[in-house]
């Protein structure tokens, strides 16, 4: 079973940045297409930025567009989400995840995923 393993959450100001990673276990990028969610207190999960496989289109939630950039480094398993100009309305769990399907935004589409990190901004 393949495991994803996110890092690189924390406590940032406003107007900061992070950049997250996540680790898959084994060789998966020819066959997944990656994304990000996050979930805020009290909310549900929601789409943030993914990598298409078959494309190689990447596409974002339109509050992180501009902001949010989504860069995958195949030879290391290893997918990444750089997080600049950070606002309050960041805060909260992100989650690693992983489809077969060329694109979607849905997170039941999503069959693998990481425990997820927290990613608190103070204003």
């Amino acid at each position: 079973q393949v495991q994803l393993v996110e890092s690189g959450g924390g406590l940032v100001q406003a107007g900061g940045s992070l950049r997250l990673s996540c680790a898959a276990s084994e060789l998966i990028f020819p066959n997944y297409s990656m994304g990000w969610f996050r979930q805020a207190p009290g909310k549900g999960r929601e789409f943030v930025a993914a990598h298409w496989r078959s494309s190689g289109i990447t596409e974002y939630e339109a509050s992180v567009k501009g902001r949010f950039t989504i860069t995958s480094d195949n030879a290391r398993n290893k997918v990444y989400l750089q997080m600049n100009s950070l606002k309050a309305e960041d805060t909260g769990v992100y989650f690693c995840a992983a489809t077969t399907l060329a694109s979607t935004r849905w997170v039941i589409d999503y069959e693998l995923w990481g425990q997820g990190t927290q990613v608190t901004v103070s204003s």
